[in-house]
């Protein structure tokens, strides 16, 4: 019942997300966009090395792409690109595998586990993942590009 995925915290995470806007200089930016609902979310990204230093985000998504988006902007900082490209996986498989959620820093996302039932719903729901997954890929590609190519 679509009851289950929007319960009370989902509408609390949705309505109340971290780091909203944009950064002024990021190291990448990437969008996410679903055909199926609309929904789009553009992060912002800066990386010291393997580790998100600064995040922002303009989310333009359902309840179910904007709480996801909030647990993500709540805990980004800090993480690592292998940690991130993991956790991308991981949600993917609760959703999709019927894996299990993450733990840790992360476990407010078995709030979504839910969402599994409702197909056409995964798509919002992974936005975010997809979009840091994305800009942390354009980060590591200039960063192995030559200095004089940089530019």
């Amino acid at each position: 019942m679509l009851n289950d995925i929007y319960n009370k915290r989902i509408i609390e995470l949705a309505g109340n997300i971290p780091r909203l806007g944009r950064l002024p200089d990021p190291d990448a930016t990437a969008t996410a966009h679903s055909k199926l609902c609309g929904s789009t979310v553009k992060v912002d990204l800066k990386m010291e090395g393997d580790t998100v230093t600064d995040f922002a985000h303009d989310v333009k998504a359902c309840a179910l792409g904007q709480a996801s988006s909030s647990i993500m902007a709540s805990h980004v900082v800090g993480s690592t690109a292998s940690e991130l490209r993991e956790l991308r996986e991981t949600v993917r498989k609760m959703l999709k595998e019927n894996g299990t959620p993450p733990e840790g820093k992360w476990e407010d996302i078995k709030l979504l586990e839910p969402v599994r039932d409702y197909k056409a719903r995964h798509a919002s729901t992974l936005l975010t993942f997809d979009a840091v997954v994305d800009a942390i890929g354009q980060i590591e590609a200039k960063s192995k590009l030559p200095a004089t190519a940089q530019g």
